[in-house]
């Protein structure tokens, strides 16, 4: 868990030399919690800079300076969303990372706000995917808009749309299969979705594009996050199983390559279980502060 991975840390700072095998041993350590080689050489470097000018006396010198170091490459993302104006959020992902369930508690997160809220089911390649969300749907007592399976996803999206603005809804998760992310014709048909929701005259401060990521994955998160945001751009990404979560370097890695601010994570199976991202709680956890 991610609190192993901050109590090894601290361990490692306590009774710190500062000789060169212990700035080795950090740069390996952070290498194996997921910040790659660029970024944890970055971090060793200077936290062996300030060592040597005797500025780190403590364990929690050391804990302080790389939470700050780290800090400086995550954002968090404000999910507020306008009640007087329609927002869609497109929901990405590969399958198997519970996108369809964050989707079903960000439905609820949202409708205990008051918000009005539709699903649209276009990960239509699966039917087990429309039928989950129809069940998440009846459960939480919202709208949904599917179709047939096998049927157009922009068709799907275009329709939700449409409804919601006849309606006068604030707030529309779209559903996107997850097959095959790495083949083409899947991220063409995402570029397919998103022009499909600006052409609908949503415009880029009611339009989010939010990745899911499974917390348990380490570097596949990097990987998923940089083909996604360079098919059509990402506003945002949200932890899943964040409860189980191992290392916490690929997030930090993420916000140091992609600049992707961090907006929700999921923190149990439960439709109360997921929570707007707090960056001090992830850095102290991630360092061992809170140990």
């Amino acid at each position: 868990m991610l609190k192993g991975f901050g109590a090894k840390l601290k361990a490692l700072f306590t009774g710190a030399k500062g000789d060169e095998r212990f700035f080795d041993e950090l740069e390996d350590f952070l290498i194996e919690g997921d910040l790659g080689g660029h970024l944890a050489m970055t971090v060793s470097d200077e936290v062996q800079r300030r060592a040597k000018e005797g500025r780190l006396k403590e364990t929690s010198d050391y804990q302080a300076l790389v939470k700050r170091l780290l800090g400086e490459k995550l954002r968090t993302m404000d999910m507020g969303v306008e009640k007087d104006a329609l927002t869609v959020f497109l929901v990405l992902g590969v399958n198997g990372v519970g996108k369809t369930t964050t989707i079903a508690k960000l439905a609820d997160y949202y409708q205990k706000q008051g918000y009005s809220v539709l699903l649209a089911a276009a990960d239509t390649f699966r039917a087990a995917a429309a039928d989950q969300l129809e069940i998440h749907s009846e459960r939480l007592g919202c709208r949904i808009v599917r179709q047939v399976s096998g049927s157009d996803p922009g068709s799907v999206v275009y329709d939700a749309i449409t409804s919601a603005q006849s309606r006068g809804e604030n707030l529309i998760f779209v559903d996107t299969a997850g097959r095959m992310h790495n083949k083409e014709n899947l991220l063409k048909e995402l570029a397919k979705i998103d022009k499909i929701i600006k052409g609908r005259g949503i415009g880029e401060a009611h339009y989010k594009k939010l990745i899911v990521l499974d917390s348990t994955t380490g570097q596949n998160q990097i990987s998923q996050a940089e083909l996604f945001d360079k098919a059509i751009g990402l506003d945002g990404l949200i932890l899943s199983k964040y409860d189980s979560l191992a290392k916490g370097g690929a997030l930090v890695q993420i916000g140091d390559r992609l600049g992707i601010p961090v907006a929700f994570v999921g923190t149990g199976e439960g439709y109360g279980d997921i929570h707007p991202f707090d960056k001090d709680e992830f850095l102290d956890a991630l360092v061992g502060l809170t140990q």
